[in-house]
Formats: structure tokens, C-alpha cells, sequence
């Protein structure tokens, strides 16, 4: 109920707020930024790939959905030399299709999912909620390393 940065994206009738984050192949969270969803995906992009920078020196390309087109391709290349590749259906079918490399981080999403607090928008600021994503990819993390 209520909190900061709330705001309504009529793309997907999304009224609150988006997640953008960054994985590394096997679907491991390496940055989240959480806005209000009429913040546009370029922008919110350009924060969570700006938290990247000094992190991760073996960082070449980063794989994105069409929604991140546009100058943030150059931006990316130009501000941190990092390719920035938009990955595309290639068919205009109505069925379900896995496109490779994206279902990596929609994976990653559908894990968030089954933890009630992620469920649910619940926290009243961006930062608490950007944590309750952490402590969760942290979960999943520690409970792999015990199998």
C-alpha cells in the first residue's frame, strides 16, 4: 500500500512498480534496481547496468529484450565499452516460444515468485524492496550449496 516511487505503465497495465535486473548465465543475480513503472526501460536500464561498473572485469556483452532499444545500445558501449545485444522473436506465432538466452532472466524472475514477500508488492521503499531480492537470490544460492 502506498510507498515511494509508485507509477502506473500502461504497456502492461502495470500500476506500482518494475524490476530490472541483470544475470549471469545460470540465472544469478549480479544487479537489481526497483523504480516506479512509468519509468521507462531505458532508463531504468542505464541505473542497473551503472551498478555494474568495477564489478565484474570479465564482462563483454549483456542480453536484453527488445524493450531496451534504442540509444541505450550506444550509451552502454560508450559509457562502459560493454556490448549491449537485443535479442528478438524471430516468429510471429501465438504459442509460447523460448528464446534463447532471455528465458535465463524470466527464469530468474519465476524463482523470485515463489517467495511471498516478492510475490506481492509489499515494502514501502524501493531500497527495502531491492533487498528483499537480494536475501532471496541469497536463499536460493546457500540452498544449492547444501545439495
Amino acid at each position: 500500500m502506498g510507498g515511494e516511487c509508485r507509477g502506473f505503465y500502461g504497456g502492461k497495465m502495470i500500476k506500482g512498480r518494475k524490476r530490472h535486473i541483470i544475470t549471469d548465465t545460470m540465472g544469478l543475480l549480479l544487479a537489481v534496481v526497483v523504480h516506479a513503472a512509468n519509468v521507462h526501460d531505458s532508463k531504468g536500464a542505464s541505473d542497473v547496468i551503472a551498478l555494474l561498473r568495477g564489478r565484474f572485469e570479465r564482462l563483454i556483452k549483456i542480453v536484453a529484450d527488445g524493450g531496451y532499444r534504442g540509444e541505450l545500445i550506444e550509451k552502454t558501449k560508450t559509457k562502459f565499452g560493454w556490448v549491449l545485444e537485443i535479442v528478438l522473436r524471430t516468429d510471429h506465432s501465438n504459442k509460447f516460444t523460448v528464446i534463447p538466452q532471455r528465458w535465463v532472466v524470466e527464469r530468474t524472475f519465476a524463482w523470485f515468485e515463489s517467495y511471498r514477500r516478492l510475490s506481492k508488492d509489499f515494502e514501502y521503499l524501493t531500497d527495502t524492496s531491492e533487498a528483499m531480492i537480494q536475501f532471496a537470490m541469497l536463499k536460493l544460492m546457500l540452498n544449492r550449496i547444501k545439495k
